[in-house]
C-alpha cells in the first residue's frame, strides 16, 4: 500500500463528499487509501478501512434508505501523530447510538445482519459516537496507535 504523497505534516485533514451510492464504497477506499502512512501501522490502517468501509454502508443503507441517489454524503480524515480520525457525515433521521447499542442482542452467527457493522465498528474503534443536529449526522471514528495507543499502555 503506497501513498500518493509524501510524508505528510501531522496533523493533517481532508474532506471529500460522495453520493449516496454503494458503488461508490470502491471510490471511498481508494480516496482513503491514497494518504496511508508508512509510521501507521498497517493492521490499524486495514481497521480504519474496515471501520470507514461499514459506516458509509451503514450512511447509505440505513440513513439515506430511500433518498435520492445525488444525495451528498460527506467524509473526513485527520491523520494525527498518534491517531487516525474519521468522520461520515449522512443527511438521515438520527438515532440514538448508544441506546442502539445496549440493545442489540449479540450476534449468533456471522448470517445476522442487524448491527453488524455498528459492533464491527465498536470493536475496531477506539472511541466513535454519532451526533445529530436539524442539518446532519455525524459518526466520529477514533483509532490510535503508536505510543499512545490504548493497547500499547501496560497495564501494572
Amino acid at each position: 500500500m503506497a501513498s500518493n504523497f509524501a510524508k505528510l505534516e501531522l496533523p493533517f485533514t481532508t474532506r471529500t463528499q460522495t453520493n449516496t451510492d454503494l458503488h461508490l464504497l470502491v471510490h471511498v477506499l481508494d480516496w482513503f487509501n491514497q494518504f496511508y502512512q508508512a509510521t501507521i501501522p498497517h493492521s490499524i490502517w486495514l481497521e480504519c478501512q474496515l471501520a470507514l468501509a461499514e459506516g458509509f454502508t451503514n450512511a447509505v443503507r440505513h440513513a439515506h434508505a430511500g433518498k435520492p441517489i445525488d444525495t451528498p454524503i460527506d467524509l473526513e480524515i485527520t491523520l494525527n501523530p498518534d491517531a487516525i480520525e474519521l468522520k461520515i457525515w449522512d443527511s438521515g433521521i438520527g438515532f440514538d447510538l448508544e441506546a442502539y447499542l445496549r440493545h442489540l442482542p449479540e450476534p449468533s452467527n456471522q448470517e445476522s445482519d442487524r448491527g453488524r457493522g455498528l459492533k464491527i465498528i465498536q470493536q475496531t474503534a477506539d472511541r466513535f459516537h454519532y451526533t445529530t443536529d436539524q442539518q446532519r449526522n455525524c459518526l466520529h471514528i477514533v483509532k490510535h496507535y503508536g505510543a499512545l495507543s490504548p493497547s500499547a499502555i501496560a497495564v501494572s
